[in-house]
């Protein structure tokens, strides 16, 4: 009976070469310990940088006296990408490890099934909660969904499909517009709507700020993701005999739904931490409104700048907490909207 050879990766490494390169990293551990401890370079830093370089020239040597110097080149390039990755990694792991080390002390068992209309920043922790703060964040980031999204993809789909004499413009208005700061949005509906039409905070305010702030990042998102779907899809819907609008809403908006989606997490992502507007919009209140169109409404934003303002420890400990909060409600709504862009749409 004859046995067949798997191959082998030419590229995998050999058990002798992941000692190698374990030995390597030991060795770039130990030096960077000792060239820190006998200079004047101090920190986590000054171990990252020196332990890199040590790594890189260890490396670079030793494939250049084996193998050559293209090897050494490949070799070190190899730990600058390693250094690129770490150094993006590092910030985001530090924020995370901050945010849940700092907001576990104020979480307790009614801090969601409360609202800070019996207590103040500066009471005691158990006292309160943040129910009023998650609803009206997600009142807010709904009203904007509900506004946002239609206009974006409707935007994006005259700049993909229609093509029309106006889409340069609007292109540029729409790039123009990505870059306005959060301000900007918040004075403007409080000028044009808030003060001369309804005189009156609520969460409706507070989300038209948000929608302006989110329509750009959700449209430019959307036209990318048109613009990869191949024009041969278009062109069966047509020979088929559909219209434009009916190849458009069949075919080619079916086929970008994945990326649609990613646009609406992005604009989300843009909208989800914003406390500027709010701050000028929705009043802040400290009790649950279930009437999004009248009436102050609390947001995380806002509950997270109160409390860091009362300036207190207890304050300061409810406004971890709050981030510690926003943070995994932004974790629930991109993982609700990458399930339903996965899901298999039904015939």
């Amino acid at each position: 009976m004859s046995t067949v050879a798997i191959p082998t990766k030419p590229w995998a490494k050999s058990p002798q070469d992941r000692i190698l390169g374990l030995t390597f990293l030991l060795a770039a551990i130990a030096f960077s310990y000792f060239f820190v401890a006998v200079t004047e370079m101090k920190g986590k830093l000054a171990y990252a940088f020196v332990f890199f370089v040590a790594y890189g020239v260890i490396t670079s040597t030793h494939s250049f006296i084996t193998r050559g110097p293209q090897a050494a080149k490949d070799s070190f390039v190899s730990t600058l990408v390693s250094l690129g990755a770490v150094v993006t990694v590092i910030p985001i792991a530090s924020i995370l490890f901050t945010v849940v080390q700092k907001g576990l002390p104020g979480l307790h068992l009614g801090i969601l099934s409360n609202d800070m209309s019996m207590a103040t920043p500066t009471d005691p922790i158990p006292t309160g909660g943040v129910l009023h703060a998650i609803t009206g964040t997600l009142t807010l980031v709904v009203l904007a969904l509900i506004m946002s999204v239609p206009i974006g993809i409707l935007t994006a789909l005259y700049l993909t499909e229609i093509k029309g004499r106006f889409a340069g413009p609007i292109r540029f208005l729409v790039q123009a517009m990505s870059g306005v700061p959060s301000i900007v949005a918040g004075l403007f509906i409080l000028s044009a709507v808030l003060y001369p039409i309804t005189k009156n905070y609520s969460a409706l305010m507070g989300a038209l700020a948000l929608a302006v702030l989110m329509i750009p990042t959700i449209a430019r998102t959307s036209e990318e993701v048109l613009l990869l779907i191949p024009n041969e899809l278009r062109e069966a819907g047509t020979a088929l005999g559909g219209t434009q609008w009916r190849t458009v809403a069949m075919i080619v908006l079916p086929a970008a739904r994945s990326g649609l989606m990613t646009a609406i997490i992005l604009g989300i992502a843009r909208i989800a931490g914003e406390t500027a507007p709010l701050l000028l919009l929705t009043g802040g209140g400290d009790k649950v409104n279930p009437n999004p169109f009248s009436g102050s409404v609390g947001s995380l934003p806002y509950y997270i700048w109160k409390s860091f303002n009362a300036g207190s420890p207890e304050a300061i400990t409810r406004a971890w907490a709050g981030l510690l909060i926003l943070m995994i409600l932004v974790l629930i709504l991109f993982i609700a909207a990458r399930a339903l862009s996965n899901r298999k749409m039904s015939k």
